[in-house]
């Protein structure tokens, strides 16, 4: 082993003052161990929402009947509350694996050298986020699982996912300015599909919040909605989500786009055709708690690669690369505002 290096007192003045920056300065991660780490709190993110899936779909979502604490006079779930206790208190704890999770991503990409404040900053509003859905899920107790802030608390976390997927596709980037490789019309195209899709996550929530799932076997409030009308709205965006992602395929492989955003589009159109098939199973099956879990799951993954067709738009090199880098008799043949730069 070798020599530990003495700690002097101003190496723990700077500890204390700037941890990150006193980690940084002694600590360069391999870009492996920072793309693991950001793929690490990608993968909580999905964790924490299927896990709460659980909680709701087991009665659990009282469990613990207050928050912070479990009960009014213990910290953690005690052996009168069962596995109802044992399913909601797991639950909270996963919370704080999903900081350590994004803390180490943070910590990673902070130490990276160069130093990228981008990614500094994505991995920031991941930790904001989760402490505020955190403070979010207390209330969802406190209030008694009351749907609107259930609702509320399953967006938070899809915008956690939608950051973290961002944070995911950056560290694999340069810092160059973005360089589209499709037209202006495609672009649009794609931003209606991102706005469908998040359409229709918000009605999946109002579907969950008028369902017979309340989260616990008390008397929960539910959305005065008729729930058939509801899922059959979300049905309906589903098959609009699914149009476009065929549409935009279509039109990339019609300019003759390059290799990414076609592969991306192709991929998300799979994912929506499985989800699609899952929910109208569990529709015409009477809600089976396991198929609604992976339809949450499913969400999770179908909103992912949303992101991933929007970002496969453009590419970030490592430095600038001038156009005249491209000869010209390489340039794509097709009208610029459909295809758009190579």
């Amino acid at each position: 082993m070798g020599r530990v290096p003495n700690v002097t007192r101003a190496d723990v003045q700077a500890a204390l003052r700037n941890p990150l920056a006193f980690i940084a300065a002694r600590w360069t991660p391999d870009p492996r161990t920072v793309r693991r780490a950001v793929l690490t709190a990608l993968v909580m993110a999905v964790v924490i929402v299927v896990t709460g899936g659980a909680v709701r779909l087991t009665g659990s979502g009282l469990g613990c009947p207050t928050w912070p604490k479990c009960t009014d006079d213990s910290l953690t779930t005690t052996s009168e509350m069962g596995l109802h206790g044992v399913i909601e208190f797991g639950n909270r704890l996963l919370t704080y694996v999903l900081c350590a999770a994004v803390g180490w991503a943070i910590i990673a990409v902070r130490s990276e050298k160069p130093y990228r404040r981008g990614l500094t900053l994505l991995g920031w509003a991941q930790f904001w986020i989760v402490m505020g859905n955190a403070i979010l899920g207390g209330i969802v107790v406190l209030v008694g699982l009351n749907p609107y802030t259930v609702a509320a608390h399953f967006l938070l976390s899809t915008a956690l996912i939608a950051v973290a997927t961002v944070m995911w596709q950056r560290v694999r980037e340069g810092d160059a300015e973005p360089r589209p490789l499709v037209g202006k019309a495609v672009q649009q195209l794609v931003w209606f599909m991102v706005a469908a899709s998040v359409l229709l996550i918000a009605v999946g929530t109002v579907v969950t919040g008028a369902g017979p799932h309340a989260g616990d076997s008390s008397d929960v409030p539910r959305m005065p909605l008729d729930w058939e009308t509801v899922s059959k709205l979300h049905a309906v965006l589903a098959w609009i989500v699914v149009t476009l992602t065929f549409a935009l395929w279509f039109v990339l492989k019609a300019v003759d786009a390059p290799g990414g955003p076609p592969a991306r589009t192709r991929e998300l159109f799979l994912i929506l055709l499985a989800q699609g098939a899952i929910g109208y199973v569990q529709y015409f099956t009477d809600l089976p708690e396991v198929l609604v879990g992976l339809h949450m799951f499913g969400s999770c993954v179908m909103w992912i690669w949303v992101i991933r067709v929007l970002l496969s738009l453009r590419e970030r090199p490592g430095t600038a690369v001038p156009d005249t880098a491209v000869p010209a008799a390489q340039k794509p043949a097709a009208d610029a505002s459909i295809a758009g730069p190579r």
